[in-house]
């Protein structure tokens, strides 16, 4: 999720880490296992002057598989769950406005999935995961094109 948000206009910073667990400072192979409680997520700076909470949420609904909830393309399990964590009674209604506008649209013909729920303390993750796109984007490349892939097919070729 960093690539898509890093590239937006009036996106200052994108942060990848974890939240919603039990345990502080959890280390990418403690998430993993699953005993943590923590989703993968990302923390996304900002400014409010050049776009909006309710376009970045747009934009949310267009990178993602909101009808899966055991993971993102080729990312798979609970700790990679579908979640707009938010920071304010304002953010709340507006995910939820939007989740719901998104659920009319019939543009899935799946249920949406996606979560909602209250930040929790974020956790950066490991210098190792900040950025990954760009430290090694053939790797990043081949996992999208293969995620996307079976997300088109899921969804777009009936």
């Amino acid at each position: 999720m960093v690539e898509p948000f890093d590239t937006v206009k009036g996106v200052k910073r994108v942060i990848s880490g974890y939240t919603g667990g039990h345990v502080a400072n959890p280390t990418y192979q403690e998430v993993c296992s699953g005993t943590t409680g923590h989703t993968e997520a990302v923390e996304i700076t900002y400014d409010p002057n050049e776009i909006s909470y309710e376009e970045l949420l747009n934009y949310y609904w267009q990178v993602t598989d909101p009808t899966d909830a055991m993971g993102q393309f080729q990312d798979r399990g609970d700790n990679y769950r579908p979640v707009i964590f938010y920071n304010s009674d304002e953010q709340k209604l507006a995910a939820e406005k939007s989740k719901q506008e998104l659920e009319e649209s019939g543009k899935f013909d799946q249920p949406i999935v996606t979560k909602i729920e209250p930040a929790a303390p974020f956790y950066p993750a490991e210098e190792y995961h900040q950025d990954f796109y760009k430290k090694d984007p053939l790797r990043y490349a081949m996992e999208e094109a293969g995620g996307r892939a079976q997300f088109i097919k899921k969804h777009w070729q009936k």
